[in-house]
C-alpha cells in the first residue's frame, strides 16, 4: 500500500501533465506539478526507508523498490543509502559527520574573513534550498556519473596496459575515484542514470520537451529542497547535541541531537512520518507506518526530545555552527555573543558633588 499510494499517483500526475500540455491547459499542468512535488517528497523518504531495509519484511523487495524510488528522486538509492547509514552510525558525532550543511566550528567561523562568513551564511539560508535541491538531485548526480565514467575508463585502460594478465574483473575491483567509492557504486550509478534517461526519453516522446523539463526540474528541485530542509532541521536546531569521538553517546545523540517535527497530519503522510526522527534514530528498523504508534507508546521516555513546529523551522535552521565547548549547535549571533569582550559601563561625568 505504501508503494501503490505513491507510484500510482506519480504516474497519474505525469499523465495529467501530458494531457494538460496537449490541451494547452496551464492550470492543469501547474496543479499537477504542484501535487507531483508532494509525492516526490514521499518517494524520496520511502527510498530512504528502503535503504534501511525497513519498508518490506522481504529483504529483496527493499533494494528493488529502492531503485525505482531512487530513479524518481534522480539519485542512486544504493549509493545514497551507504552514505546515509554512515550518518546513522555517527549521529551526534560532529567530528565524523557535519550534516547536509557541512557545519563548521565556532573557531573555524571566526577564522574566516568577513566575506567568507557572509558566503557561509548565505549558502545555508533556507531560501536557497531550491537551488540546493536542483544541484543535489538533478545536476550533481549526472556530473558525478560522467566524471566517474571517465575515471573508470582511464583506470581500466591504464591497468590493462600496465598489467594485462590481471583481467578486467581484477582491475574493476581496484577502482575508486573522488566521485565514486568503488566499482559496485559505479554499477548502481550507471543503472540509475540509464533508467532515468529512459524515463526522460519516454516523456519527451509524449509531450513537449521544454514543458517536460520545466515541470520535472521544478517539481524535483522543490521536493529536494523540502527533503534537505527536513533532514537538516532534524539535527540543526538550538541546543542540538553535538560532540566528538571522545564524548559521543549514541542514545543521547538520538534523544538530544534529533528533533521531533510537529507537522499537520496531511504533511506527515507526504513525508512518510519522517518527522518522528528521534524514534527513527533509536531504531531505523521501525517502518514509517509504525513510527507514530511507537512514539505514542514510549513518549514518556522522549521528554528531552526537541519539539519543532512547522513555523519554527526557519529559526531552527539559523543554527549553523558547532560550539565544541558546550557540545551544542548554535547560531551565529549566539556564537558571537559568547566571545564578545565585556565592556565596562562608562563612568558618570564629574559634577563636583560628593556621594
Amino acid at each position: 500500500m505504501q508503494v501503490l499510494s505513491t507510484l500510482l499517483p506519480i504516474a497519474g500526475l505525469w499523465a495529467l501533465v501530458v494531457t494538460g500540455t496537449a490541451q494547452g491547459s496551464a492550470s492543469l499542468v501547474i496543479g499537477a506539478t504542484a501535487l507531483l512535488t508532494l509525492f516526490l517528497i514521499r518517494s524520496f523518504v520511502l527510498m530512504h526507508e528502503c535503504g534501511h531495509g525497513s519498508l518490506f519484511c522481504h529483504a529483496a523487495f527493499n533494494p528493488a523498490f529502492g531503485f525505482v524510488f531512487g530513479t524518481l528522486s534522480g539519485i542512486s538509492q544504493a549509493v545514497w543509502a551507504d552514505r546515509h547509514n554512515y550518518h546513522h552510525a555517527t549521529n551526534g558525532n560532529w567530528a565524523r559527520y557535519r550534516g547536509p550543511l557541512n557545519v563548521i566550528t565556532v573557531d573555524e567561523y571566526r577564522a574566516l574573513s568577513a566575506g567568507q562568513q557572509q558566503r557561509y551564511r548565505l549558502a545555508r539560508n533556507i531560501w536557497f534550498s531550491p537551488i540546493a535541491g536542483l544541484l543535489y538531485f538533478i545536476v550533481m548526480p549526472r556530473v558525478n556519473w560522467l566524471i566517474s565514467t571517465c575515471a573508470l575508463l582511464i583506470h581500466l585502460a591504464r591497468g590493462l596496459l600496465r598489467e594485462p594478465s590481471l583481467g578486467l574483473r581484477a582491475h574493476l575491483a581496484s577502482f575508486s575515484c573522488g566521485c565514486c567509492s568503488n566499482a559496485r557504486h559505479y554499477g548502481h550509478m550507471l543503472a540509475n542514470n540509464l533508467a532515468l534517461l529512459a524515463f526522460w526519453g519516454l516523456m519527451i516522446s509524449l509531450m513537449d520537451p521544454l514543458v517536460f523539463f520545466a515541470c520535472y526540474t521544478l517539481s524535483l528541485s522543490l521536493a529536494g529542497a523540502a527533503a534537505i530542509v527536513m533532514f537538516t532541521v532534524q539535527h540543526n536546531f538550538e541546543g542540538s547535541y553535538a560532540t566528538d569521538d571522545e564524548n559521543w553517546d549514541r542514545t543521547r545523540a538520538a534523544l538530544e541531537g534529533t528533533s521531533f517535527l510537529i507537522l499537520p497530519g496531511w504533511l506527515n503522510w507526504f513525508t512518510a512520518n519522517i518527522a518522528y526522527h528521534h524514534v527513527h534514530h533509536l531504531c531505523a528498523n521501525v517502518p514509517n507506518y509504525r513510527l507514530a504508534a511507537c512514539h505514542e507508546e514510549m513518549q514518556a521516555r522522549f521528554t528531552q526530545v526537541k519539539r519543532i513546529p512547522l513555523s519554527a523551522v526557519p529559526h531552527a535552521l539559523t543554527h549553523i555552527l558547532w560550539d565544541r565547548g558546550s557540545e551544542r549547535i548554535v547560531s551565529v549571533p549566539q556564537a558571537m555573543a559568547r566571545v564578545a569582550p565585556a565592556v565596562a559601563p562608562p563612568e558618570p561625568p564629574c559634577t563636583g558633588i560628593a556621594g
